[in-house]
């Protein structure tokens, strides 16, 4: 039976002080309250153990059931969670149910309301993102097919050192495979990063970067030192369009994750490098990756099978075309006179290829660069609606 009147706080308390006055046998209040016998001594009971306070309602809800995560299972994970304080709830139960196999880890979801619980999971601002739009860019189908350049925003040391990380992808496996700690974004820093990642890794067939300093310039060509490099090496350069970091996402995204191995700074370049070492061997041996189906990048990468050459490969140009050495000004010589084509590929020979009536397409290996314009004789742009035209053999 249950209590009938509208205040059921005020029945209990009233059928508590009659009990205890003792006027009228259990039986008897009980059949004035409308309530059973075993609810009046729940009641009673309750009252003598704990007091006023014990009249009030209770949860409903079981103390204990059988779906609940074991306790064990939950401070690993929290463990887990205050070692790797970045990673989310779908890389926690990925990690550890690859290293202790046939353990019951609880979801993903259950994960997340774990930490919210132990209040190790921040509210997620909710961020506007650009609609992708974009170039026709080569989309990375296998290991070393397209890797991805840039360099992280600078940070300052404690010693009061720029640094600006220089860091290289690979599209298809997310394999970090290159990581330093470069001052600046010259060149001169860039080249032996590269080239050692060559050496390590073989060549891949694609480097995406932006329009930035070192992989482009403002001249006509677009080429720098370290972008010709690429090119003499059949490495094909792609840009993304200008203020459309999205078209590089993949790589963008990792910059994100980096900031775990830059806050806060180290006190020197060289702590810097050395921790961004063991940062990489941990990204790319320990770490899960989501789009990777929760697995580490070095079980989808290898290397390439097309190895760093021990000299540079000559240009194979059509026998009808024209060739031209650029001198150390950056020119060439040209119908009696001198045209400027771009002072990154000193000494190298250039073809001049006729594709329509004295207009002549410049070619540096198996690159377009420009345009001769008999009514000007300067170089121009590339038309950007015109195709690239087939690519030539390289020999070396």
């Amino acid at each position: 039976m249950s209590w009938n009147a509208s205040n059921v706080m005020d029945q209990r308390v009233s059928f508590i002080s009659a009990c205890v006055g003792g006027e009228m046998s259990m039986t008897e209040l009980c059949w004035l309250y409308s309530i059973s016998r075993v609810t009046g001594y729940k009641w009673l009971r309750r009252y003598q153990e704990e007091g006023a306070a014990g009249l009030c309602d209770r949860s409903s809800a079981p103390h204990a059931h059988g779906r609940q995560t074991p306790a064990a299972i939950v401070e690993a994970l929290l463990c887990l969670r205050r070692q790797r304080p970045n990673w989310g709830p779908k890389k926690l139960v990925a990690y550890l149910s690859a290293k202790q196999l046939g353990v019951p880890w609880p979801s993903p979801s259950t994960a997340g309301e774990i930490l919210k619980r132990a209040g190790l999971v921040a509210p997620r601002r909710q961020r506007r993102r650009t609609p992708l739009a974009g170039l026709p860019l080569t989309e990375p189908l296998y290991p070393n097919h397209v890797w991805a350049a840039d360099h992280k925003g600078w940070v300052t040391t404690t010693y009061g050192a720029r640094l600006e990380p220089l860091t290289v992808t690979d599209g298809f496996s997310r394999y970090l495979v290159a990581l330093s700690a470069t001052q600046t974004t010259r060149a001169g820093e860039a080249n032996p990063l590269f080239r050692q990642a060559f050496k390590e890794h073989g060549l891949p067939d694609v480097i995406l970067t932006d329009n930035g300093s070192p992989f482009a310039s403002v001249s006509v060509t677009g080429l720098t030192s370290l972008s010709a490099h690429w090119t003499r090496l059949g490495i094909r350069h792609e840009r993304i369009a200008p203020g459309k970091p999205q078209q590089n996402g993949r790589h963008e995204r990792f910059h994100l994750t980096l900031k775990e191995a830059m806050t806060p700074p180290e006190k020197s370049q060289a702590e810097q490098q050395r921790r961004f070492d063991l940062y990489r061997q941990d990204y790319n041996e320990e770490r899960p990756h989501e789009a990777l189906g929760q697995k580490p990048p070095g079980q989808f990468y290898r290397p390439s099978s097309r190895s760093m050459p021990p000299r540079i490969p000559e240009p194979d140009y059509p026998d009808d075309a024209q060739v031209r050495r650029i001198r150390s000004n950056g020119e060439i010589k040209w119908k009696g006179g001198l045209v400027h084509i771009s002072s990154a590929i000193i000494a190298d020979r250039v073809a001049m290829i006729e594709i329509d009536n004295d207009v002549f397409e410049v070619r540096f290996y198996n690159r377009p660069i420009g345009r001769l314009d008999p009514s000007s004789a300067k170089l121009k742009p590339i038309p950007k609606h015109q195709p690239e035209k087939g690519q030539f053999q390289q020999k070396l």
